[in-house]
């Protein structure tokens, strides 16, 4: 329940009929006055109820984090998140038990987890918002291998004059591999493909032809 129109003797006991059927506080909550009540003569006659309504305030990076705790409860893992907002961005440390799991092959599963994440920020969020989630600083060592990987291709691209084609990769991936491909000033890299399936390919800039 997301909203809720109540009435009572007087407006403040409305709002705090709707706040306790919607089971939050006044600071997450917008409340609109419909109507302001009337007491009536003697308190008896002409007497017309308050009408509010009352609408939840949600938090995009608790119900984010609420979210990614629920679905790691659901796989059977015990781990401790650790949430830290920088403007628009959100990160999410995950550490405890079965971290292979969380993290999956090639990152896949923790990667899945992320997105799915990202689409639960913004869908309570007015401004778009970015989530980034970690196990145990998978990030970093996946980052060290994209870059050993993208020196690698962008030297056999260089090398065999030919387009090299990556497997499909997720969007911040591909962005660690532009940035470090744009290092080699023979080569340079297209996206092919559709999301999830989106993938990179490396090709000498006099082979390239327009997409």
């Amino acid at each position: 329940m997301r909203e809720i129109t109540a009435t009572g003797p007087s407006v403040e006991e409305a709002v705090q009929s709707a706040l306790t059927q919607l089971n939050t506080t006044r600071d997450r909550a917008d409340i609109t006055i419909v109507e302001e009540g009337k007491k009536g003569l003697f308190g008896l006659f002409g007497t017309k109820p308050s009408i509010v309504t009352v609408k939840m305030k949600y938090d995009p990076v608790e119900e984010s984090t609420n979210f990614l705790k629920k679905v790691l409860t659901e796989m059977n893992i015990v781990a401790e998140l650790e949430t830290k907002v920088e403007g628009r961005n959100i990160f999410i440390s995950i550490s405890g038990e079965k971290t292979a799991l969380i993290i999956g092959k090639r990152g896949q599963t923790l990667n899945s987890l992320q997105y799915l994440t990202q689409i639960v920020a913004n869908r309570y969020s007015n401004q778009y918002l970015s989530v980034e989630i970690d196990a145990e600083g998978y990030r970093e060592k996946r980052r060290e291998t994209l870059e050993q990987l993208a020196e690698r291709l962008a030297q056999k691209a260089m090398k065999t004059k030919q387009e090299v084609h990556l497997e499909p990769m997720p969007s911040f991936e591909r962005k660690v591999m532009h940035s470090i491909i744009s290092r080699f000033p023979e080569v340079e890299t297209y996206s092919v493909g559709k999301e999830p399936n989106r993938s990179l390919v490396i090709t000498p800039k006099k082979l390239k032809v327009t997409r």
